[in-house]
């Protein structure tokens, strides 16, 4: 029988889906790279230039911007927010709207089967090690270790394993 709903997706033409990716009600896809059997679930949005791996599992709500880098077998709790933009205005010094050019990208890396819990937020120009875990509606300023589980805000080691 088939689905009684569409399903509402945006996934743009330059957008990269190796098999077996699943992706869910209305989300927003564009530019972006999305790794084997990995599943996008709804209202998630991933950006232009953000790249996700294999045997990934993005969770409803979450926002993936321009610039982060989620590798192989990254879990990533419902409505985590990433962030891009190290000074984030809406307008140059100038009182003219922001472009592009206005400013530049600092990038984010989630490595090998971290896990992020729901409700994080992880600022930019840091790494997520390997096996590491974000505490639920944790706030990452700083680079996490490999296997350390951090929570609070600021996000603060609290167990290495």
């Amino acid at each position: 029988m088939p689905d009684p709903l569409p399903t509402y997706n945006r996934i743009a033409d330059d957008v990269k889906l190796a098999p077996g990716v699943k992706v869910f009600g209305f989300a927003n896809l564009y530019g972006c790279e999305i790794g084997e059997n990995t599943k996008i679930g709804t209202y998630v949005e991933v950006q232009k230039n953000a790249k996700i791996g294999a045997n990934c599992k993005i969770s409803s709500h979450t926002f993936i911007c321009e610039g982060v880098t989620i590798e192989d077998e990254v879990f990533v709790g419902h409505h985590v927010v990433f962030i891009n933009d190290r000074r984030p205005r809406a307008t140059t010094d100038g009182g003219a709207l922001q472009t592009e050019a206005d400013w530049k990208v600092a990038p984010t890396l989630v490595k090998r089967r971290a896990s992020i819990g729901s409700g994080a937020v992880i600022l930019c120009d840091v790494t997520i090690g390997e096996g590491a875990t974000i505490g639920a509606g944790a706030v990452v300023t700083k680079d996490v270790p490999a296997g350390a589980t951090v929570a609070g805000n600021p996000a603060r080691v609290m167990h290495v394993r």
